[in-house]
């Protein structure tokens, strides 16, 4: 399930330079349980731009140059359940080029899915008050993008409230891979867990994106009953022809390491895609959060 949210969706995009630089930073964000979190954060920024190492990617990217723009936007994107804050740099790098602050934070390390809404809670909390460059944010514009369990996450950082109940008589009649991973963990999971009136409160304009051949997250059981769940009905995009992990990033050095997630059907353009899938994410934001005055 691909999720894209946004979370203030009131009010074109900031004063930062068009078509600049991109700067990026690692940070690393306090968290209660004394595990700080790892997080990425892509920026406009007029520094000069090198290629630089990220993960088993490379982008090119000013290292903690100055962020260039006032009132800036900011999205936070969340990763899948056993990804990395680097898995959608892409989108990242695409939304920071026209003019939003993008930070990514790495969940991987938490098996606590429950957990995953608390974190972005404090990630924000950093963003805004503790962040060297908090100053250049505006708080009034605030989005949020999740892929697949970032999808669950998202929904409950914006009102959605899941039901855990549910899991063990979904798990009873789907023996799905995503109840594989369940067991014995304390978890939760998307769409099976919201209810009939679990969403109710999510009132911010959405954008849905289903891979149709999605096999970890089978239709109609995730991204369609989001979907029909939702009170107000999202953009809906269902991707023909791809698998479940076409929304992550997939380089040479990706595919190495990592073939199951850069395999797709023989005819599935998979860096085509991205272009057409980053420009409705920006295109989207760029709706939903113009800049105030």
């Amino acid at each position: 399930m691909k999720t894209l949210l946004s979370a203030l969706a009131m009010v074109a995009l900031s004063t930062a330079p068009a078509a600049g630089a991109i700067g990026f930073q690692r940070v690393a964000v306090p968290d209660s349980d004394d595990r700080p979190r790892e997080v990425g954060i892509w920026y406009p920024s007029d520094a000069p731009a090198s290629p630089q190492p990220l993960g088993p990617h490379r982008q090119t990217v000013a290292i903690d140059g100055a962020v260039a723009g006032h009132r800036l936007p900011l999205v936070v994107i969340l990763h899948g359940v056993q990804g990395s804050f680097d898995n959608h740099h892409l989108t990242a790098l695409a939304l920071a080029r026209a003019g939003v602050v993008v930070a990514a934070v790495n969940q991987s390390q938490d098996m606590r899915l429950v957990e995953r809404p608390r974190h972005v809670r404090r990630l924000l909390d950093y963003l805004l008050a503790d962040w060297p460059s908090h100053d250049r944010l505006d708080p009034a514009r605030i989005g949020i993008f999740g892929f697949s369990l970032g999808g669950f996450t998202a929904l409950v950082a914006i009102g959605g409230v899941p039901d855990l109940g549910r899991i063990p008589a979904y798990c009873a009649e789907y023996a799905d891979r995503v109840c594989g991973m369940l067991r014995g963990v304390d978890t939760s999971t998307p769409a099976f867990t919201f209810g009939p009136d679990a969403l109710a409160a999510v009132k911010v304009p959405i954008q849905l994106w289903r891979a149709a051949n999605d096999a970890i997250n089978p239709h109609p059981r995730a991204a369609e009953a989001i979907y029909h769940a939702l009170p107000a009905k999202p953009d809906y995009v269902v991707v023909p022809n791809a698998g479940h992990f076409v929304f992550i990033a997939c380089g040479a050095d990706m595919a190495k390491g990592a073939p199951a997630i850069c395999r797709d059907a023989a005819d599935f353009d998979r860096p085509a895609f991205h272009q057409r899938l980053d420009a409705a994410v920006v295109a989207f934001f760029t709706a939903h959060l113009p800049t105030t005055r």
